[in-house]
Formats: C-alpha cells, sequence, structure tokens
C-alpha cells in the first residue's frame, strides 16, 4: 500500500516532467518516460497515445506496456492495430499482452485472432491475455491453439488447461 501511495505522489509530482520527456531527442529517454507514465493512471492516456506514433519501436513498445498499466479501455483502438500492424514484434507482443492487462470485452475478438495469427511470440501472448476473459470463446480458442504448429505456442496453451490437450 505504501508503494501505491509513493508511485501516485511521484507521479503527481514528476508528472509534467515526464510529459516533457516523452518528446525528448534520445528514445532511450522517451521510453522511460513511458514506462514511468503507466503508473500515472488516466491522466497520462492522452500523452501516451500521443507517443504511440514514434519512430523508435522500443518506446512504441514502452508506449504499449503502459496503456496496460493504465487500464483505459480508450486505448484498446491503438493496442489492436499495434498488435496487427505495427513493423516491430515487441510492439505486437507489448500490445498484445497489454489488451489483456486492460481486460476490457472490446478487446476479446482481438485477442481470439491473436491467438491463431501472428508470430509464435504474439501467439503466445494472446494465451496469457485472453485467460482473463470469462467468456465461451476462451477454451475453444485455447484448445485450438494445442494443436498450433509451433511447440512453443503448443505449450503454452496446454499450461493454460493444466494438462496435455487431445483433439475433440
Amino acid at each position: 500500500m505504501a508503494t501505491t501511495a509513493l508511485d501516485a505522489e511521484a507521479c503527481s509530482q514528476h508528472f509534467e516532467t515526464l510529459l516533457t520527456l516523452l518528446a525528448d531527442r534520445e528514445a532511450s529517454v522517451r521510453a522511460a518516460a513511458a514506462e514511468k507514465l503507466g503508473g500515472c493512471g488516466n491522466r497520462s492516456l492522452d500523452a501516451l497515445i500521443v507517443a504511440s506514433t514514434d519512430e523508435e519501436a522500443k518506446v512504441r513498445e514502452a508506449v504499449a506496456t503502459a496503456l496496460g498499466e493504465v487500464g483505459n479501455a480508450g486505448a484498446i483502438e491503438w493496442l489492436i492495430d499495434a498488435g496487427r500492424n505495427d513493423s516491430d514484434r515487441t510492439v505486437k507482443e507489448a500490445a498484445v499482452a497489454a489488451l489483456g492487462a486492460v481486460g476490457d470485452d472490446s478487446a476479446l475478438d482481438a485477442l481470439i485472432e491473436f491467438v491463431s495469427s501472428g508470430p509464435p511470440q504474439v501467439r503466445r501472448r494472446a494465451i496469457a491475455a485472453i485467460t482473463v476473459f470469462d467468456d465461451e470463446s476462451v477454451e475453444p480458442a485455447i484448445r485450438r491453439a494445442a494443436l498450433d504448429r509451433n511447440p512453443g505456442v503448443r505449450e503454452a496453451a496446454e499450461m493454460v488447461v493444466g494438462k496435455q490437450l487431445t483433439p475433440s
């Protein structure tokens, strides 16, 4: 509880500085600012969405992670688009993970899509992300993933269910 209070206090004290650092010429500084803004809650949503267009993948990855921490459904459209279209695999992974962290039902269809499409790392992240949803479409998606061509994806699906799955 003390850590949470300290983080909220630090965000209040340093919010404007973090916003300024989002425009720094060094990508590592912009990425660090984005990560910290994730702990500042909804007030950082607009700034993070603006930063999501950064040319550097590590900044976009930090933005995706931060948006997951913010947990605002207003980020879902960008997160889905990044999961589908970003040129960098790590950004895609972070966006998919963030969709699960947000946990809004409007992301479920896209997450189920990600379970069966994209690079294996994205498919694995999507499996973990859909576990936060209580929906009848989740189990069939995990069962299909247990038959994926990639052994890592199959393993991730099997871990979710806690046993080796066989075709139904």
